[in-house]
């Protein structure tokens, strides 16, 4: 029984996360209100204050839990040998942590402003620092440094560029991390 009332708990806030993240996304963030949260999910916003206080509770939680495969990569990353290969695998996986938080990543590009004010926008941008880091070698010319830089931003702005471009989504996915290993491998092979 205890499992069973844990899974409801999981379930309510994983709906709440999912019900706010299209609201944030059809409405923005600053124009979405817990109470709407709340009446989309149908239920009392005391249910709601439950598993929530503040949109941006709901926020943080929602980027915590997608981002955790991110976080597992870069620790991972960070045990590897500093090679071509493992660089190019680091990428692999970047790009389906990626494909996995999608809508977070959306909320993020149409939402700038905001989270940048948030606790999330710096969390994020210490996550990026982070897989720069996994990419690029330590003495790296800057021109190489360029290189891994626009690799990560290929991932990040190729996503949402190719998004309203007709083709199969797995293919556009390909096509970007094609490019960003390409300049990854580049930087590598390249002598500074």
């Amino acid at each position: 029984m205890g499992s069973t009332q844990q899974s409801r708990r999981t379930n309510t806030r994983q709906r709440i996360q999912d019900i706010a993240l299209e609201l944030f996304a059809e409405q923005g963030y600053e124009k979405t209100s817990l109470r709407e949260i709340a009446e989309r999910l149908d239920v009392t916003k005391a249910a709601l204050y439950y598993h929530f206080k503040t949109k941006e509770d709901i926020l943080i939680s929602l980027f915590q839990d997608l981002t955790r495969p991110i976080d597992e990569l870069i620790a991972w990353g960070g045990t590897q040998p500093h090679t071509l290969e493992t660089k190019q695998e680091i990428l692999r996986r970047y790009s389906e942590a990626m494909t996995a938080a999608t809508p977070l990543f959306r909320f993020m590009q149409e939402n700038q402003a905001t989270v940048r004010d948030l606790s999330i926008g710096e969390s994020f941008k210490d996550r990026m620092l982070g897989m720069l880091d996994l990419i690029q070698d330590p003495n790296a010319s800057m021109t190489n440094r360029v290189r891994c830089a626009s690799a990560l931003f290929t991932m990040h702005a190729g996503a949402f560029a190719l998004r309203d471009v007709e083709g199969d989504p797995e293919e556009k996915r390909e096509a970007i991390l094609e490019v960003s290993i390409g300049l990854v491998s580049q930087a590598h092979l390249v002598t500074p």
